[in-house]
């Protein structure tokens, strides 16, 4: 099982790593996906990955980091793609929930969506109250592939996503009670199109709701919903999201 997307150099879980890895390799986390979301979380990352051969990261400025980030500094991230750590662009994109100026947001949306292009890498998109913005600005990069993490929208914007070829990540979120739609959208995605995903330290998932830092070994918790709303068994969701991840993140 592979955790497509957590936050291992937050201090929450940076302060306990030993126990976190030895959580994750007993639940059957095989693999995880740390992810760098302002420059200076980039090297921290690295080094979390170059100390364990199980990891590896994804390098972006998060649109709510914008501000505090430098356009130039995006050569640095250019540069670090050659890494062999380094998986994906990412996690970039919009996020109109807070009051980041929206046209800061784009422009650095657009210059990451360049350095993808052009080294034709796999990015790592979040996007809050921001589909129809994202899906319109990726239609000007020659993107090779995408995943809209931690997905919570609706249907329609579902559709939307795996019509444009990009695949969907979620989160623990699905096991939450009020998320019916969620589960529809987990029933209806095409098998290739799904990813799993804690975003730890954030949303533990269901029966773990009181676990204030969650921790990729809850992965598995987002995998068995999964299994129970596709109807079929935690193995095969395991050998499915396995393959879409190492398949996304061509990490073989």
């Amino acid at each position: 099982m592979i955790d497509t997307h957590c936050h291992l150099t937050d201090p929450r879980l940076a302060a306990q790593l030993a126990p976190v890895m030895i959580h994750a390799a007993a639940a059957g986390v095989e693999r995880m996906v740390t992810i760098g979301t302002h420059p200076a979380d980039w090297e921290p990352c690295l080094q979390v990955c170059r100390k364990l051969s199980n990891v590896r990261c994804a390098l972006g400025v998060h649109p709510n980091y914008c501000n505090e980030a430098e356009l130039d500094e995006l050569q640095r991230l250019r540069d670090l793609q050659s890494d062999p750590a380094v998986v994906a662009v990412g996690e970039m994109g919009l996020d109109y929930h807070y009051d980041t100026p929206k046209d800061r947001q784009r422009e650095f949306f657009a210059a990451q969506l360049q350095i993808a292009a052009d080294l034709q890498r796999p990015i790592v998109i979040h996007s809050r109250q921001a589909i129809d913005d994202c899906l319109a600005m990726l239609k000007d990069f020659a993107i090779s592939a995408a995943v809209f993490h931690c997905f919570t929208g609706t249907m329609d914007e579902a559709r939307r996503i795996v019509a444009a070829g990009w695949l969907i990540g979620f989160t623990g979120v699905v096991t939450f009670k009020k998320s019916d739609e969620l589960r529809q959208i987990v029933a209806w995605a095409p098998a290739d199109r799904i990813l799993i995903e804690t975003d730890a330290p954030y949303l533990s998932p269901e029966p773990k709701r009181n676990q204030k830092v969650n921790e990729p070994a809850l992965v598995a918790h987002v995998a068995g919903a999964l299994a129970i709303v596709r109807c079929v068994t935690f193995e095969e969701i395991d050998r499915i999201t396995t393959e879409n991840a190492r398949r996304f993140y061509r990490w073989d």
